[in-house]
């Protein structure tokens, strides 16, 4: 399975369906499938080319996507400041309970891990795919494409992924930035690893003896620790 799915595929899915009023033909547990003639539903239109274009964002690992543009580290110090640095820290290190961004190194096999862009995060295209996408907070898909590369590229300076603040990032430099834990990301493989331990017809009903009981409850068990006081990892 890919570690990526294209939300332009699910964007343009979704109106293509609704445009074309196809209306699937119901299945009957223990009857064979009715063919029926499509029926129009009324409602919605075929999307238009420019609509999936405004689905069809997503940057994939090895930089298909990525928009036109340029920025580097100093304008992008700029845009961080007034933009980002009230939820994430001056130095990406968090304001409040606000995601972190950097810092966090070897901290993974720890007992309090901290999952930042550079301790954590599998690839540079993720990064810029989630700040094009949803940030900033409150005023989503606000940035021009030259403030989305410049405020990435000062993200990334902040994790020490790029040293010099006269970085150009753009389509073409961005190949060059990976991430340090990138390589423990693998693809999801359930569907061979696992197969042996499917069931043929699975249980649907009463699977388990005696009556559902309640274990444990979120607020004594404390689901949310405090920094520090976190599982320890064996």
């Amino acid at each position: 399975m890919s570690r990526w799915v294209s939300s332009a595929l699910l964007g343009a899915g979704i109106l293509a369906l609704i445009g074309a009023g196809v209306a699937a033909a119901p299945k009957s547990a223990g009857h064979a499938p009715r063919a029926e003639a499509a029926k129009p539903l009324g409602i919605g239109r075929e999307a238009k080319s420019d609509e999936i274009a405004g689905w069809d964002i997503d940057v994939r690992p090895d930089g298909k996507g990525l928009p036109p543009g340029k920025g580097t580290v100093r304008e992008g110090e700029a845009i961080y400041m007034q933009q980002c640095a009230g939820c994430h820290g001056e130095f990406g290190e968090s304001a409040g309970r606000w995601p972190i961004l950097a810092g966090g190194e070897n901290t993974l096999g720890s007992n309090d891990p901290v999952k930042s862009i550079g301790s954590f995060w599998p690839y540079a295209s993720t990064v810029i795919d989630y700040i094009r996408r949803a940030m900033p907070f409150g005023n989503a898909q606000s940035l021009t494409n030259d403030e989305l590369y410049a405020v990435t590229a000062y993200v990334f300076y902040l994790n020490d992924l790029i040293k010099d603040e006269h970085f150009e990032l753009n389509a073409n430099s961005f190949k060059s930035i990976k991430l340090p834990n990138e390589r423990n990301f693998r693809d999801d493989d359930r569907d061979v690893a696992e197969k042996s331990l499917w069931r043929k017809s699975p249980c649907m009903t009463n699977c388990l003896p005696g009556p559902a009981r309640i274990t444990g409850r979120a607020r004594v068990i404390d689901v949310t620790p405090e920094s520090g006081k976190g599982p320890k990892v064996e």
